[in-house]
């Protein structure tokens, strides 16, 4: 689309189609999570066998900072939030922060503004910090309750 500016240059303006490219991206993003979530929604993980037993548990008896998460998944897709909590409460922060950022995502890019993640040194180390005192804190006896 073509206008004319107030000083009497030309602009050109993006069509709907741009638009639409423009959401091709995160709707793409969001299928893929979509599918996963599917199927992890009908192959049960609380089953064995039909997915790979996470290697430290396997080895060490230790949990990691994502056991429990596929079973969380599960419970989410199944609308059991409890359940999901229990599973691994540090995956069901991720999936909300994943809906938030996404959203945000997809406001930008409808605007046609760009859509950027600047995340600095601190909040890198924070999140490590928090990813090792949820492993450590579900590891010790008084973490009992965030046993998957």
């Amino acid at each position: 689309m073509r206008g004319v500016n107030t000083d009497g240059r030309r602009v050109t303006r993006p069509g709907p189609a741009s638009g639409l490219r423009r959401l091709a991206v995160p709707a793409g993003v969001l299928a893929a999570v979509a599918g996963a979530f599917a199927y992890v929604g009908a192959v049960d993980p609380n089953e064995p066998g039909h997915y790979p037993a996470c290697p430290l548990l396997q080895y060490t008896g230790l949990y990691c900072p994502g056991c429990g998460g596929l079973r969380s998944a599960h419970a989410v897709v199944h609308g059991d939030l409890p359940a999901a909590l229990q599973d691994n409460a540090l995956a069901v922060v991720g999936y909300a922060l994943f809906a938030v950022v996404w959203t945000v995502w997809v406001v930008r890019a409808a605007r046609g503004r760009p859509f950027r993640i600047d995340l600095g040194p601190v909040q890198l180390w924070a999140a490590g910090a928090l990813l090792l005192l949820f492993t450590v804190v579900r590891n010790l006896p008084f973490g009992g309750w965030l046993h998957p």
